[in-house]
């Protein structure tokens, strides 16, 4: 027993001798790698213990660099992703997204066996010792320390790819979203109609998918119901619900009826009151809708802070309130079934109360649909739901607005029946409804054949188009009348107006019509914006917005012709349209002639005007088809050469009309003559002008010709007079002075002659064979100069055979300004 522990003791010494003798060789082989480790590959690293491994083919400083090169390709992957416009850019950058992913994970393959490695020369080296130092162990703690070091860099290596690796999956999930939200606002994408059961099966079974999204969604509007009903909160909550309650439906009343009456008591009494009342009701609903939205706010949010979903959710629901709270204050507005007289459309009253439910209906419905849109939408919910809630929306906003149409057309039918005199309405109103009918058809044939993208956006567009069509009429209401009651001489405002800056009865109708002009104008320009902007659920703070963009100089940035182009560009070519023909009837018929210009000044400034309008109306339409211009350079080529040598005359006579109308050298009502023709400008056209000759015939004349040839303008000068001269000659025994009193007593007599200047006699020639006497006198117009001619030879010739005084030769006759018989008949 002695020998065998005195063996033992033994082996123990020579164990430890062993050891302090191999520590420095051992210390020399660990430590020598880790101080060559930047520079030594992950194949060359020897472990200690022995441990077989594959050599891994790449270094730190390789996986560094190839980590940055990948950083690179995935941001510039994200810069791409804003300008892809359709799903091939999606799917190639996704494609991209994959094949940059597959890379990280090689990498990271490639970078984990160095961790091994190193991790297995920590565990041979074992655990730092707890006490005393010796020269081995202080070798063993470098070598420790180092590899410790060496192992703090691999796994900030593998950080970084793995956060890339996330980031690169995150991307993935957006470019799918796009995608599906692509697919889902695809108007060309076709899908089960209403009538198939395809359609209606996610009512009935839902996708797994979309049950997590919802109940994740659902958990967070619990969270936040739950912060304000926990005890002590709930009092606060219940009085502000009431509150908010209490504000839609009694505080509406009350602003109405404080609005009414100021408008009723404080307005003059004209057509602005009833103008004024239609807005304020408008108002009102819209003023309790904001305040009360306001107090459920506070209701609800006020102790959590709102996550994105949330907050995304809350901002939909006040654009669907607000656009809601319009629909139901228009419908009331405009119906106004309580007070017929205030009524401002001409809507008979059975047909107003036929309608009058359909705004507030069509308002509730579009609030509970817009709602469920806006949710799936904020969820991300799969295609076949999103279909199944716009497709809903779409059916039940046709079928409402169709019953009204209906209802209304059945009323009338009624009225007619019963031999009641029909509403009055003019073409526009029937182009409306004409459009509103096609409308309804279009969306219900989308919805049956499989298109309910393209139903939904008939369906918004129409309901917005209602909207801004009910909401300009009311302004331009007001505002027609506001400049009438303001600028009536007859009123407070308009009497001191006249006081104050000395204006008479005529200007202060000038300046109505201007203002009232301006202010329909910038209507329209305001309609145009929001038909052009604008859709379902827009706010006014929106429309404010895009107003200001326009206006300081925002252009589409889109650079292909696209279908949602199309039709913004077809409906502001039909609203500038109808705008510009507006503005040219109303400069026509009010602004021009209570400036007190005449006709032909008014009729060139109106075609200069038009011609002006027409060409910033193209260039408004390819701006908002989204056409460049510098890919028009080839049709500007084109057109050059097609300048100089067939569109050289069109071109020459287009500039010279411009001239004809900003000079003027000739105008609409002048009279002139050219190669041998005379007649009146009836028109000037951009190529040509049309001139009406004596014969009642139309000549065509290029506006090039007024320019270059010689035109004599007989109705030019200062003078707007007519002068007409009869050459007598007489046998030499007459005696000239009574010949010179007759002729005289003779325009004298006559009452188109004019006083100023006086009628005179010229002895302008004596020959052997007689004596010749030229007779002048004017008249007020050379129009009537010919008649007065022909009543002035009767007369003289009736005279001269009293008195016995004969005519030598058949006498001449020369009259300015109007040569022939015709035109005493013009």
């Amino acid at each position: 027993m002695a020998l065998h522990r005195l063996s033992a003791f033994a082996r123990q010494i020579a164990r430890i001798a062993l050891i302090a003798l191999l520590s420095p060789l051992l210390s020399l082989a660990l430590v020598a790698p880790a101080l060559a480790f930047p520079a030594v590959t992950i194949a060359t690293v020897a472990t200690a213990s022995s441990v077989d491994a594959t050599p891994p083919a790449i270094s730190l400083t390789e996986a560094l660099a190839q980590l940055k090169q990948m950083q690179v390709k995935q941001d510039s992957i994200k810069q791409q992703t804003s300008t892809a416009t359709g799903g091939k850019d999606l799917d190639a950058l996704s494609d991209a997204t994959q094949q940059l992913s597959a890379d990280v994970d090689k990498l990271r393959s490639q970078i984990v066996p160095l961790r091994a490695q190193v991790q297995a020369q920590l565990d041979v080296l074992g655990p730092a010792p707890t006490s005393g130092e010796t020269p081995g162990t202080q070798a063993v703690a470098r070598q420790r320390a180092s590899l410790n070091a060496r192992k703090d860099q691999i796994d900030a290596v593998l950080k970084l790819a793995d956060d890339q690796k996330s980031n690169l999956g995150i991307l993935s999930a957006q470019f799918a979203k796009l995608h599906r939200g692509l697919l889902k606002n695809q108007l060309a994408l076709r899908s089960s109609g209403i009538f198939s059961a395809q359609f209606w099966v996610p009512l009935l079974r839902q996708p797994p998918e979309d049950g997590q999204r919802l109940g994740a969604f659902d958990a967070q509007v619990r969270e936040m119901v739950r912060s304000v009903w926990e005890p002590g909160q709930r009092f606060l909550t219940s009085v502000l619900l009431i509150a908010a309650l209490a504000i839609w439906l009694g505080g509406r009343k009350l602003v109405q009826r404080s609005l009414a009456w100021f408008c009723l008591h404080r307005l003059p009494a004209t057509r602005l009151r009833r103008s004024a009342l239609a807005l304020s009701t408008a108002i009102s609903t819209l003023l309790a809708a904001s305040v009360a939205l306001q107090v459920l706010y506070l209701a609800l949010a006020r102790r959590v802070d709102l996550t994105p979903a949330l907050s995304d959710l809350w901002g939909e629901f006040t654009k669907l309130t607000l656009t809601c709270a319009l629909i139901s204050g228009l419908g009331r507005a405009l119906l106004c079934t309580n007070h017929p007289s205030w009524r401002l459309p001409a809507l008979a009253d059975p047909v107003a109360r036929a309608l009058r439910p359909f705004p507030s209906t069509l308002a509730m419905l579009l609030f509970v649909s817009g709602a469920v849109e806006a949710i799936n939408r904020i969820v991300d919910t799969s295609l076949s739901v999103t279909l199944l809630g716009r497709g809903i929306v779409s059916l039940v906003t046709v079928l409402t607005i169709g019953a009204g149409l209906l209802r209304a057309n059945r009323v009338r039918a009624a009225m007619a029946a019963a031999g009641e005199a029909p509403e009055s309405h003019s073409t526009v109103a029937g182009l409306i409804h004409a459009g509103t009918a096609l409308a309804i058809i279009a969306s219900l044939i989308a919805l049956v054949i499989g298109y309910i993208s393209v139903a939904r956006f008939i369906t918004y567009e129409l309901v917005w188009f209602e909207i801004v069509l009910c909401s300009i009429y009311v302004l331009t209401k007001l505002n027609r009348d506001i400049c009438a009651s303001v600028f009536s001489p007859n009123l407070a405002a308009g009497k001191q107006l006249k006081n104050l800056l000395g204006l008479d009865d005529k200007h202060l109708d000038q300046v109505q019509a201007v203002v009232s002009g301006i202010g329909t104008s910038l209507l329209m320009l305001l309609a145009v914006v929001a038909l052009l902007t604008g859709g379902f659920g827009t706010t006014p703070a929106d429309l404010l917005n895009s107003l200001i963009s326009i206006i300081g100089g925002q252009r589409l940035k889109s650079l292909d012709i696209m279908p949602a182009h199309i039709v913004n560009a077809v409906i502001g070519f039909a609203v500038g349209l109808y705008l510009l023909r507006a503005v040219r009837r109303w400069l026509d018929q009010e602004f021009m002639p209570a400036l007190g210009m005449d006709p032909g000044m008014r009729m060139s400034l109106i075609t200069l005007f038009t011609n002006v309008g027409y060409v910033l109306l193209v260039l408004m339409t390819f701006s908002l088809l989204g056409v460049r211009w510098d890919s028009l350079a080839w049709i500007v080529s084109a057109l050059s050469v097609g300048i100089g040598f067939g569109l050289q005359e069109i071109v020459k006579n287009f500039v010279s009309g411009l001239i004809l109308l900003t000079e003027r050298p000739v105008k609409v009502g002048d009279r002139i003559s050219i190669a041998d023709m005379e007649g009146d400008i009836r028109r000037i056209n951009v190529r040509a002008t049309e001139i009406q000759l004596l014969d009642r015939s139309t000549m065509i004349v290029p506006n090039s010709q007024l320019i270059s040839q010689n035109v004599r303008n007989v109705t030019m000068g200062d003078s707007t007079q007519g002068v007409a001269t009869l050459v007598l000659t007489f046998p030499l025994d007459t005696d000239p002075e009574q010949v010179r009193d007759l002729l005289l007593e003779v325009y004298h007599e006559h009452p188109d002659v004019l006083d100023e200047p006086e009628p005179s006699v010229l002895f302008s020639q004596l020959t052997p064979q007689g004596i010749t006497l030229s007779v002048t006198g004017y008249v007020n117009s050379p129009r009537i100069a010919a008649k007065t001619k022909s009543d002035l030879l009767f007369a003289i010739l009736k005279q001269l055979r009293a008195a016995g005084i004969t005519l030598l030769n058949p006498h001449k006759v020369m009259v300015q300004n109007w040569p022939t018989q015709d035109s005493a008949q013009t």
